[in-house]
C-alpha cells in the first residue's frame, strides 16, 4: 500500500513538473472508456472489473497514460508508455492483455485507442 502511494505520489511531481511542457506543447486527450468482466492489472495496481477511462496525455518527455474510475473519475494509474505500431490483424480490438499465472489478473500489454494510430504499452 504504502509502495503505491508513493509511485503515485511521484507520478504526479512528474506530471506537475511537466505542466510548463504541457502549454507548449499539449495534450493530445485520446480516450476511451472500456468494460472489463473481470480483474486485470496495470503496473503496480489491479483493477476490478468494471469501466474504466484510459487517456492519453502527451508531453515532450514521452506518453503519459491516466486510468479512472469511468462512474466516479477515481484514479488508478499514471504512468509512462511506449509508442506501439497497431498491428493490422488486431482488428477494431483496443486492448491486448498479457500472460499470467493462474489465479491473478492478467496484465493490459497496450491499449490502442479507438481513433487508430499508434497504441500505448505499458512498462512493467
Amino acid at each position: 500500500m504504502t509502495t503505491r502511494k508513493s509511485i503515485l505520489a511521484a507520478s504526479l511531481a512528474v506530471v506537475f513538473a511537466l505542466g510548463v511542457g504541457a502549454t507548449v506543447y499539449g495534450w493530445s486527450g485520446q480516450t476511451n472508456t472500456i468494460r472489463f468482466g473481470g480483474a486485470v492489472a496495470l503496473p503496480g495496481v489491479v483493477l476490478p472489473a468494471g469501466e474504466y477511462r484510459f487517456t492519453m496525455l502527451a508531453s515532450s518527455t514521452g506518453d503519459l497514460v491516466r486510468v479512472t474510475r469511468a462512474s466516479d473519475n477515481r484514479a488508478y494509474y499514471l504512468g509512462f508508455t511506449t509508442s506501439v505500431l497497431r498491428p493490422q490483424s488486431l482488428g477494431d480490438r483496443t486492448i491486448v492483455l498479457g500472460e499470467s499465472h493462474a489465479g491473478t489478473a492478467p496484465p493490459i500489454a497496450v491499449w490502442f485507442p479507438v481513433e487508430g494510430g499508434n497504441g500505448h504499452a505499458f512498462i512493467y
